[in-house]
């Protein structure tokens, strides 16, 4: 495979809760993009960095591992509650996060690889990365997702959508948008986002 002239691009996708980034991700993943999950690692440390642990149940006041995994509910209700202790667990788990994202991707031999996080604005993922695209999606598909996927109530998925940036914030900051509504089809504004990057890298 040719060389790209500029390699190593990074595509930042987000979206709100419930916009659909995973069935979007799933598609790259197909064109055979990496993808890497800012979410999921961010769990992955909470579980098993020992001096993560520590600090979550420092910043709590108790002990959210009570059988030797995070109480995510409860971390949840707890700082999307208190604007306070939110930042202080972001300024914990973040940077990991961060890192780990950058040696990843120096290991990675594709043109460009993927950070899909529902934050990446809010925690200042987008600055490591080169394009990004939003996925948007109508409130109530969103809210029929979420309820369905995690057994949250409406009120509990609308107050996750409160404390996130707004759409026409995100689509403000972004290059690419996704709309990711039942009647619209994804595949093919997927497929012309990857044939932009690839033309702007071997070109």
């Amino acid at each position: 495979m040719k060389q790209p002239i500029k390699p190593g691009m990074k595509l930042g996708i987000t979206g709100g809760i419930g916009s659909g980034k995973t069935s979007v991700c799933r598609v790259f993943t197909v064109l055979g993009i990496p993808v890497f999950s800012a979410d999921s690692e961010a769990q992955k440390i909470m579980n098993e960095d020992k001096k993560m642990k520590n600090g979550i149940n420092e910043i709590a006041g108790e002990n959210l591992y009570p059988r030797g995994i995070l109480d995510r509910m409860k971390l949840a209700s707890m700082i999307f509650n208190d604007p306070d202790r939110l930042k202080e667990v972001n300024a914990l788990v973040h940077p990991v996060v961060f890192d780990s994202f950058e040696k990843w991707a120096e290991e990675q031999t594709i043109p460009y690889v993927i950070m899909e996080a529902a934050i990446l604005f809010e925690s200042g993922g987008y600055k490591l990365v080169d394009r990004i695209a939003t996925i948007v999606a109508p409130v109530e598909e969103r809210i029929s997702r979420v309820t369905l996927r995690n057994k949250l109530t409406r009120e509990q998925v609308m107050e996750r959508i409160r404390n996130q940036m707004t759409d026409e914030e995100r689509i403000k900051r972004s290059d690419y948008v996704i709309n990711n509504s039942e009647n619209e089809m994804i595949i093919p504004v997927i497929l012309q986002i990857n044939e932009d990057i690839l033309t702007h890298l071997y070109s």
